[in-house]
């Protein structure tokens, strides 16, 4: 039987909360996704291992003759970088100009020298058409570990939507013109809290080194983690990994979106109809890591246990069928927030339970158990709470990572 939808009153405190999360008064809010790229486009194979990525949806209208400088900050090291490039919500073809590789100084500024030109196919052009993804060529030299590299893009002609992730939790730049080799950042004077078109960098490690691929919502994407510093729980897994140094797993790619389901479309597509385009086309990848469910249970009206399970077997299989493992992580509690109520924390803890105990998944990580309050197991620790008793701050969201085995990630498939 389906769950009974909430009254409106509620749901006009979920679509203000939703409103919050994502920044709807700063712009145009994602929207729903477009069929992923056909079964022929490029998957990155052979191109190493991915060493950072953000999930891409519909962020607003794309503008003609302007440069962007994205911040991103990287994983595992290796040589021979390249970038992936989405128009994947793009209605009109995409015309880059001009696109340049170099590491962060401070703010828009690089480090004297480190900016270099990447190509595609040799060009320094290249048109990207509605719903594409394209790899750059690699770029000849190292690129460390925990770096912040900035990619800048020179965009010549675009039009219609434009493709990009929302909540970056990351300050980025944009300005006039072309200025995507400029090395000063005197003018890029237009701060930025999103990533445009850029969606995944890859690199070749120095030894058979794989990567995670973290598929979730708003937790995984970082909100309520603070701004800049790299504090979302996948980062801090990252930095674990690094430090472990075992060399098996060492990338992360971080495929949250705000607002995201496992079983519906909006904001972005389903983590189902996502799957192949943002975790399995990126290269290295050996294990999902699922960390899917409360936008499920507490949409209007909202899924049921059975229908959660369901996706999630349907989710393994596709992550089986492609040789990766998939590791499993408890729904975190969340009353206080304003979707909250009874018939929803049933179907949490029903959810997991499976996830604990049914066996589907290669591995489990229990973040319920990390977060939830002792004292009142229906709401998240006061100390790691970010103030919406949903989201973790900093701290909550360290101890989401450190509860991650690390073992379970050396997935070979």
């Amino acid at each position: 039987m389906p769950r009974t939808a909430r009254p409106r009153h509620r749901a006009a405190l979920a679509a203000l909360s939703t409103c919050v999360a994502l920044g709807c008064g700063t712009g145009t809010p994602p929207q729903g996704d477009r069929p992923a790229p056909p079964p022929g486009a490029p998957t990155g194979s052979g191109y190493g291992a991915v060493t950072w990525a953000s999930s891409a949806g519909r962020v607003g209208t794309a503008a003609d003759g302007r440069s962007y400088r994205l911040i991103v900050r990287t994983s595992v090291g290796g040589s021979g970088l390249r970038v992936r490039l989405s128009n994947a919500y793009g209605d009109q073809p995409v015309t880059f100009g001009n696109v340049h590789a170099g590491r962060q100084r401070k703010g828009a500024a690089l480090v004297p020298g480190s900016n270099r030109r990447l190509t595609f196919d040799g060009a320094a052009s290249v048109t990207v058409p509605p719903g594409g993804i394209i790899y750059s060529d690699p770029l000849p030299g190292p690129v460390a570990a925990a770096s912040k590299l900035a990619v800048s893009l020179h965009v010549v002609r675009a039009g219609g939507s434009l493709t990009g992730h929302w909540m970056a939790m990351q300050t980025s730049y944009t300005t006039e013109g072309d200025h995507a080799a400029d090395e000063s950042g005197a003018r890029f004077g237009q701060r930025i809290g999103s990533w445009f078109y850029l969606d995944a960098v890859t690199v070749k490690p120095r030894r058979d080194t794989g990567a995670v691929a973290a598929l979730g919502d708003s937790i995984t994407d970082g909100w309520h983690s603070t701004t800049g510093l790299d504090r979302r729980w996948p980062d801090h897994l990252a930095r674990r990994l690094s430090r472990a140094g075992d060399g098996t797993v060492e990338g992360v790619a971080n495929e949250g979106i705000a607002g995201n389901r496992l079983l519906r479309d909006g904001p972005g597509q389903s983590g189902l109809n996502r799957l192949r385009r943002d975790v399995l086309s990126l290269p290295g990848v050996r294990t999902v890591f699922l960390f899917q469910g409360v936008n499920d249970i507490k949409a209007e009206p909202g899924a049921t246990a059975a229908e959660l399970i369901a996706g999630y077997r349907t989710l393994i299989d596709r992550a089986h069928a492609a040789g990766k493992c998939v590791v499993g992580a408890t729904i975190g509690p969340y009353k206080g927030w304003p979707e909250w109520d009874p018939a929803g924390e049933a179907v949490r803890r029903k959810v997991n339970a499976f996830i604990r105990d049914g066996g589907a998944f290669d591995a489990v990580t229990d973040f319920d158990r990390v977060l939830r309050n002792p004292a009142d197991p229906e709401r998240i620790r006061p100390a790691f709470d970010g103030g919406d008793h949903l989201h973790p701050n900093d701290r909550g969201m360290r101890a989401m990572a450190d509860a991650v085995d690390l073992k379970d990630l050396q997935c070979r498939g």
